[in-house]
């Protein structure tokens, strides 16, 4: 098929709106075996080629119901969200009512086609002489395509002395069930979540890989994390509760990095200010770092092993302290103490999962399995590059570049909602009266360093939280008046046992009593995830 492409404009003075319209001379030519083309006399035609933007998947299969075919895909909806996401791979499942398909994956992949749709009208009283018109729907951009392999299915199956027994309805909970349906015995079905991360097949030859150590060359270290990976140059010092002594000094390497890379006088301005910073409060949080000091977070990284070490364990865990400073045995560092406080979720304080005023930063309801992501190269990049970037800017440039973060980020003040679900609260950072009499307590009379509550009294870090909480709640109340109170719920007592009324009423507070107990808010230890975050940035 021969094709010439033709651009006609419409005339605007004629009063229609000015559009675009190419026109596709097309010449059909008849295909033999052998290979060899002839153009058909007088079956040229000129179609309308209009600007719509299509979408095509490559279907590994033979398509005979496009509903049944567009379910194995999950629908318009899970096609078009896919679509919406440049690197996500479509989906695919061939028994989409089955929660064990392992899907297949296609790819997506830049094209220039167009879909052309011929139609051939025969006469009856001639078979021979044909009518072919043709149609072009639009041009397609985008195109999956299925190159990979639909290993690994399980089907849940239970096989015994040579007999296949389906386990579907007795796993898949399809309504309601009682406990006695809990209760029935069950053979083991656990697949693993995934099987692979690879669906397309590689050549391994078992070539021993050069940039991994042999076992010998591996230092044994529980704590080590990911050891193909290249150790990120920050030179930090980690320091546990339990270690008797705190450095004096930083690392030579960290002095010798940040050298390197302090080479703007915003830079030096920066050093200076971390420098008064530490000799004003010898402890501080990075995120309180980030609010004082505008430096790019990569060259903050490098800068603060230069001044401080990093408290991993104990009442100051997570946050950077001076060099040479031993909380542990000042009472002053009592207001420099870390409190981990998450808002909590229930109906029992205004609101549910649902209706939380915090959204989360990342949901587990949305986990997505790695091989459904077409995931970027790394990008190599360095902090030399940094400075060059930053210079970039001219004197034209009316908006200046900055790396600041909000006071609220390490601030709670009442009548505010934190910013995150999660946050680390310095107790001095705590700007609200009735909590900062709560730290105070035993002022002067501080005699022993406890690992969970510091130099405050034993129990205060669970009365803070029990405080800010009731705070956040007034502050969501206030923002929803209608919010009706939630009824305490109360058993149900025989109907045919009466007790005297007294004895009734004082059976229900006890029951409230008990219920309140159990909705209580088991606090934290601290926050695991978070701290191992920040340390990964200096492994």
């Amino acid at each position: 098929m021969a094709t010439n492409v033709k651009n006609i404009m419409s005339d605007p003075k004629e009063g229609k709106q000015r559009c675009s319209i190419t026109k596709l001379d097309i010449t059909l030519r008849e295909l033999t075996l052998s290979g060899q083309t002839e153009d058909v006399p007088g079956n040229s035609s000129t179609v309308e080629l209009q600007d719509k933007k299509l979408v095509c998947v490559e279907y590994p299969a033979v398509v005979r119901n496009v509903n049944k075919m567009l379910d194995t895909l999950g629908g318009e909806q899970a096609v078009s969200k896919t679509f919406a996401h440049p690197n996500r791979r479509l989906e695919l499942r061939y028994r989409p009512q089955d929660p064990f398909c392992h899907s297949l994956c296609g790819n997506r992949f830049s094209s220039n086609n167009l879909l052309l749709r011929v139609r051939r009208r025969v006469r009856k009283s001639d078979p021979n002489e044909a009518e072919i018109h043709m149609d072009v729907l639009g041009v397609i951009g985008t195109t999956y395509k299925f190159q990979g392999l639909a290993d690994f299915q399980c089907l849940a199956v239970h096989s015994e002395n040579g007999k296949d027994t389906s386990l579907y309805d007795k796993i898949i909970l399809r309504k309601s069930e009682n406990q006695e349906f809990f209760e029935k015995p069950m053979p083991y079905f656990l697949p693993p979540a995934i099987f692979s991360r690879l669906d397309t097949p590689v050549d391994y030859f078992y070539r021993p890989d050069i940039h991994q150590k042999s076992a010998s060359q591996v230092t044994l270290n529980k704590n080590i994390i990911g050891l193909n990976r290249a150790r990120r140059p920050h030179n930090a010092i980690f320091v546990s509760f339990t270690e008797p002594t705190v450095p004096t000094e930083c690392l030579e390497a960290a002095k010798v990095n940040w050298t390197r890379v302090c080479m703007k006088e915003r830079d030096k301005q920066a050093e200076e200010q971390l420098t008064r910073m530490f000799e004003s409060r010898p402890i501080w949080s990075r995120n309180a770092v980030k609010a004082n000091i505008n430096i790019h977070p990569d060259k903050l990284k490098l800068l603060l092993p230069v001044y401080a070490y990093y408290m991993v364990t104990g009442p100051w865990r997570s946050l950077w302290v001076r060099l040479g400073y031993d909380p542990r045995k000042s009472t002053e560092s009592k207001k420099y103490q870390m409190l981990d406080f998450r808002i909590r979720c229930s109906t029992k304080h205004g609101y549910s999962l649902s209706d939380m005023p915090v959204k989360a930063k990342r949901s587990a309801l949305n986990y997505s399995l790695p091989i459904t992501f077409n995931k970027a190269g790394p990008q190599p990049a360095s902090v030399m590059e940094l400075s060059a970037q930053e210079g970039t800017s001219s004197s034209r440039d009316l908006v200046p570049v900055t790396y600041r973060l909000k006071d609220s980020s390490y601030i709670f003040r009442e009548g505010m909602l934190p910013p995150h679900r999660q946050m680390f609260y310095q107790l001095c950072d705590l700007d609200v009266e009735s909590v900062q009499q709560v730290i105070e307590q035993n002022s002067g009379k501080e005699e022993v360093c406890d690992e969970r509550d510091g130099w405050c009294l034993l129990g205060t870090t669970d009365k803070l939280r029990d405080l800010i909480s009731a705070m956040i709640k007034n502050v969501i109340r206030a923002q929803k008046p209608s919010l009706p109170e939630i009824p305490k719920k109360r058993r149900r007592r025989g109907l045919g046992l009466k007790l005297p009324a007294r004895d009734l009423d004082a059976e229900e507070e006890e029951e409230d009593e008990e219920e309140d107990e159990d909705d209580e808010f088991q606090p934290s230890e601290g926050s695991e995830n978070e701290m191992e975050t920040e340390i990964l940035d200096y492994i």
